[in-house]
C-alpha cells in the first residue's frame, strides 16, 4: 500500500505540471470560441501566453485574427500581400523571407521582435527616408500576414550580422554630387553614407542598381549606363519626362555611381 501510494506520488511529480499546462493552454477558450482545432494551440497560431487568464498577460505579442492568415497556408490575403510586397519594392531596402537588400531593417526579424501594433504603426507612418505609399487597411493587414510568411520561411534570420546605423550630427547642406544634383527631388538610402537626399517629387531611389529595384528603364533592370544615358537627356528617352538633364563631369559621374553601387570610393 504504501509503495502503491509513493508510485502515485512520483507520477504526479512527473506529469503533473503536463497536466497542468495542457489544462492550462485553454485558458483562451475562456473567452474566445475555438476554432482550427486540428492547428494546436492558441498560441500556435496567435503568440500570446495560453498558460494566464489575465488579459494583458495572456495577450502579450498577440497576433490578432486578420493578421494571423500566414497560418492558414496558401491564402488570398498572403498573395495579395506577396503582390504589394513586390509592387512596393520592399526589397530594395530591406530582407524579406530571406531576400533583399540589408540597406535598412530585416523584416523577417522585426515581426520577431515587434508587435502587431508597431508594426501596423510603422507602415502607416513611415520612417524617416521610406516612401510613404499611403496604404488602405486592407492592404496593411495583407502586407504584415506577408511579412510573418516570409520570417517564417526565411533561412536567414538570426544569422545576419548588425547594420551600420547612421546618425545625423548637423543640419548643413550635404556637398555630395547627389545631394547637389538629385536631392532636391529625390532620396536614396545607402550602406555607407545613409540616407541622401531630402525630395520627395520624384521615385525614391534606394537599390536603384539591384535586381530587387521595380525594371523601369524600357521595362528593364537599371544599369549604369541606363542612368547614364537617362541623366544626359531624359526626353531623349522619353519624350514627355519631367526631368531636366544633368550636366556632369567625369569626376561628377565616378562619384555618382559610387553612390549607386555603395562603393567607398
Amino acid at each position: 500500500m504504501v509503495a502503491h501510494l509513493s508510485s502515485l506520488i512520483l507520477l504526479c511529480c512527473l506529469f503533473g505540471p503536463v497536466i497542468l499546462s495542457a489544462g492550462a493552454a485553454q485558458l483562451c477558450l475562456g473567452c474566445h470560441t475555438a476554432h482550427y482545432r486540428d492547428r494546436g494551440l492558441c498560441s500556435d497560431c496567435h503568440r500570446g501566453n495560453p498558460a494566464s487568464d489575465r488579459k494583458n498577460i495572456a495577450h502579450y505579442r498577440l497576433i490578432a485574427g486578420p493578421y494571423a492568415r500566414f497560418t492558414l497556408g496558401a491564402d488570398p490575403v498572403v498573395e495579395q500581400g506577396n503582390r504589394l510586397l513586390e509592387q512596393l519594392a520592399c526589397r530594395r531596402c530591406h530582407v524579406s523571407g530571406g531576400r533583399g537588400n540589408r540597406l535598412a531593417t530585416s523584416l523577417d526579424s522585426l515581426v520577431e521582435a515587434k508587435v502587431i501594433e508597431e508594426i501596423v504603426a510603422a507602415l502607416n507612418a513611415p520612417a524617416r527616408g521610406m516612401p510613404d505609399f499611403m496604404l488602405a487597411d486592407s492592404q496593411v493587414v495583407a502586407l504584415v500576414n506577408t511579412l510573418f510568411a516570409g520570417s517564417k520561411k526565411s533561412l536567414r534570420r538570426g544569422s545576419e550580422q548588425p547594420l551600420a546605423v547612421h546618425f545625423e550630427t548637423t543640419n548643413q547642406k550635404r556637398q555630395d554630387v547627389f545631394s547637389l544634383k538629385c536631392g532636391a527631388c529625390h532620396r536614396t538610402l545607402t550602406q555607407h553614407w545613409g540616407l541622401l537626399g531630402t525630395g520627395d517629387i520624384g521615385p525614391n531611389l534606394s537599390g536603384l542598381l539591384s535586381e530587387f529595384y521595380p525594371a523601369k528603364f524600357d521595362n528593364k533592370r537599371w544599369t549604369i549606363d541606363g542612368l547614364r544615358r537617362w541623366l544626359r537627356n531624359p526626353r531623349q528617352l522619353r519624350p514627355y519626362a519631367a526631368m531636366r538633364p544633368i550636366i556632369l563631369d567625369e569626376s561628377q559621374w565616378r562619384e555618382l555611381e559610387n553612390r549607386f553601387t555603395d562603393k567607398m570610393y
